[in-house]
């Protein structure tokens, strides 16, 4: 039996057990199970490892990048984004991936094809912001990161205005802010600048339309939600472990 599975906590928002679950069924997959391992500290990871017969991990909030020091290995991508959501493990030896940038261009660029001189403001500087600024540079998309603290390359919340706002028509939410069961919250950011010319993308899916979202439609912006990003990173990660 090929185990594989998720770590990050808590879990209970997660799809993935599910999606791998009817992928196995749908594609008559035998032999393969996947499972969640909610991890309280990412020191448990050690030990989930070496007493399980595991073949292959998705990694979550909020150990995408606490995991890589447990790694023997990294892939280029994984290395130069800084944070991991996908790990091969062959003989105990553990390699760290990032299927993430994948999921997330691949899931944007029906909405940009026809936008030049697109700026964009990245919500959130945890570890899924940087797979998605790394996908921001693949498309050559400039971009400010929004944080609860300033950084070098970005604002706060704070400080966000609405001239701000109303010159990045693209706006990616990466924080966990209105996932399931906290459905009441969202960025705190000036809504009133977004227009039919924004582009709201959240890497929240459950709920399927945050308040964020919610919002942003409101004003007419186009929306997405994580959802097809996270089928297209499971599915790259599949190809990982099977390679």
């Amino acid at each position: 039996m090929k185990q594989f599975g998720l770590i990050g906590y808590p879990l209970s928002h997660s799809f993935s057990k599910k999606y791998f679950a009817d992928k196995f069924e749908n594609e008559h997959i035998s032999n393969c199970q996947y499972d969640n391992y909610p991890l309280k500290e990412i020191n448990e990871f050690s030990d989930l490892v070496a007493n399980t017969s595991l073949v292959g991990l998705n990694v979550t909030i909020p150990y995408k990048q606490a995991v890589i020091p447990f790694l023997n290995d990294l892939d280029a991508e994984a290395e130069a984004i800084g944070a991991v959501n996908t790990i091969q493990i062959r003989n105990k030896k553990l390699k760290g991936f990032n299927t993430d940038v994948y999921g997330f261009v691949e899931s944007l660029m029906p909405f940009i094809l026809e936008r030049n001189h697109l700026k964009a403001l990245i919500l959130g500087t945890g570890g899924a912001s940087k797979a998605v600024a790394f996908g921001l540079k693949k498309l050559h998309i400039p971009y400010e990161y929004v944080s609860r603290q300033k950084t070098d390359n970005g604002t706060t919340y704070d400080a966000l205005t609405i001239d701000q706002i109303k010159e990045h028509h693209l706006i990616i939410n990466t924080t966990p802010l209105g996932m399931f069961p906290n459905v009441d919250d969202a960025p705190s950011i000036p809504y009133d600048g977004i227009g039919d010319e924004h582009i709201l993308y959240d890497l929240v899916y459950n709920p399927e339309e945050t308040l964020f979202l919610v919002k942003g439609k409101e004003r007419g912006a186009q929306t997405k939600n994580g959802l097809e990003m996270l089928h297209l990173q499971a599915e790259k990660a599949w190809e990982i472990w099977n390679k």
